[in-house]
Order: structure tokens, then sequence, then C-alpha cells
């Protein structure tokens, strides 16, 4: 967990991270950080909802390159991002890379991780924002808890990016 020595924990953190006046695209690299280490992940996206309607990778940290590559714009309702961001709700696996569901693409299981959640930043207005993606080595599924933490720290971040 966080060792902030703050109060408010990963909730505070974010909050102080987010009103640093450091680029936007500095500042969501920060916090994913903070996010990784709070769950002890390896891996992590922040993708931001752009004006053509895609979700357009703004921070990661953990995955190869070939991944990336193919994660840069991501349609909503394809893959665990777009899922989540179509549902507006958390969408996890246990396992990326014996999935069988449907929710996996093809391309996650390059990532060589396991348990993965992703989750929508929604704004106080109900609007998306973007989403919030975190992910183990070792197959893991993340407590109500730990969900609803992902879905505050998005909400925090909706806040900050119109």
């Amino acid at each position: 967990m966080l060792r902030s020595g703050r109060p408010d924990g990963v909730l505070g953190v974010v909050t102080e991270k987010l009103q640093q006046r450091d680029e936007p695209a500095t500042r969501l690299g920060s916090i994913l950080d903070d996010l990784l280490h709070h769950f002890q992940c390896s891996a992590g996206t922040v993708h931001l909802l752009a004006e053509s309607g895609f979700l357009e990778l703004a921070a990661q940290s953990g995955l190869p390159e070939v991944v990336v590559a193919k994660i840069t714009t991501i349609p909503l309702g394809k893959g665990m991002a777009g899922i989540a961001a179509e549902r507006r709700e958390p969408v996890q696996v246990c396992n990326l890379q014996t999935d069988t569901s449907g929710v996996v693409r093809a391309g996650a299981r390059d990532t060589k991780m396991e348990g993965s959640v992703a989750a929508p930043m929604i704004g106080a207005d109900g609007a998306l924002k973007g989403v919030l993606g975190i992910a183990k080595p070792v197959p893991y599924e993340f407590t109500q808890e730990e969900r609803d933490l992902l879905m505050k720290v998005g909400a925090l971040i909706a806040a900050h990016f119109p």
C-alpha cells in the first residue's frame, strides 16, 4: 500500500498531484506510478476520451512496445478499456493469459500480465472522461474495495480533465 503519511492515503496523493502545474501527461504518469505501487501492480494505462470518441493513451507503464502500439487508440466497446468505458463500470479478468470470456483481446496476452482491471473515469456530471487500467503478473481478482478505490481515483482525474 502507498505510504503517503497522509490520512487520506492514495486519494490525497492523487489530488495533490492533479493540482500541480506539470504537463498533463507528466501528472498522469506520476499518478499511474503511485497507483501501480499502491495496488502492487506491474503495468498500467491511462486513456482519455478524445473528441473523436476514441480512448487515447495518455500514460502507460510496464508495457512492451508491441502492446503500446496496439492500445494507442481504443474504440468504445473493444477490449477491457473499451468495455469498461461502454459499461461505465470496472471490468476485470483474473488471468489475461487464459481468459475465454471474450473481454480480452488477443494482443492483451502480449502484456505478460494476468490479473487485470480497467475502470472508467466518470466526472461529477456523469460524463465519461477516460479509463484507468492496472495489472499484475499473477492471477488476481481485485476486491470490491479495490475497484471502488480505482473508481474514486478515476473521478478525481475526471474532475481535472475537461
